[in-house]
């Protein structure tokens, strides 16, 4: 296990729940249990400390939790995606990963509080809005890129069809289907009528 990750997620986990005094005290319910995080190629294991604080664990023991979500998954659990997490693989103590669950789902970064301590209150102001402004700017494009394109692929160059034209493709299709079963029945029923008796 990589140490410095393992002790920036520690630092990272502890400033965090230093904020929310009632996550330390879920947390330390699990006192002296070890949970591995695994993303892509990295690996984070974190011991809970009787405090309610996590550390990086000592030792190679296997993990009572092991956590394992792609790189790719990061971006939508920052931005709380709920389906999100339903992505995220997770072996070993049901208990202890509800509760990691439950911390992960509510406990938020005040990113401006941090910023200020660092920049002053309106200059991390300032930027926490950018930020903001960027990130739902961002939504707004790719949200219009994709109806664009859906529009595009629908109506101009139709690469995609339409439910419309879905549904009317399946109705001429039945439609077709029925008329075939007819013709064949009189087929069946001509056949049948000229057949000569044997003699």
């Amino acid at each position: 296990m990589a140490e410095v990750p393992a002790a920036l997620a520690a630092r990272a986990i502890n400033r965090l729940t230093a904020a929310t005094p009632l996550a330390r005290e879920r947390l330390a319910r699990f006192a002296g249990k070890t949970a591995a995080f695994r993303v892509g190629p990295v690996s984070v294991a974190l011991t809970v400390q009787t405090t309610g604080e996590v550390l990086a664990a000592v030792g190679e023991s296997p993990p009572d939790l092991e956590v394992r979500l792609s790189p790719f998954l990061l971006p939508r659990l920052a931005a709380h995606d709920e389906s999100a997490y339903g992505d995220v693989e997770t072996t070993g103590d049901l208990e202890f990963a509800g509760e990691v669950a439950f911390l992960a789902k509510h406990l938020r970064w005040d990113v401006e509080e941090d910023l200020s301590r660092v920049v002053g209150d309106a200059a991390a102001h300032r930027a926490v809005s950018a930020a903001r402004g960027a990130a739902a700017w961002g939504k707004d494009a790719s949200e219009r890129l994709a109806a664009g394109a859906a529009e595009y692929w629908t109506e101009e160059d139709p690469l995609i069809a339409t439910r419309v034209k879905v549904d009317g493709f399946v109705a001429g299709v039945t439609e077709l289907r029925d008329a075939v079963e007819r013709l064949d029945k009189r087929i069946a029923l001509l056949e049948k009528g000229n057949a000569s008796p044997s003699s």
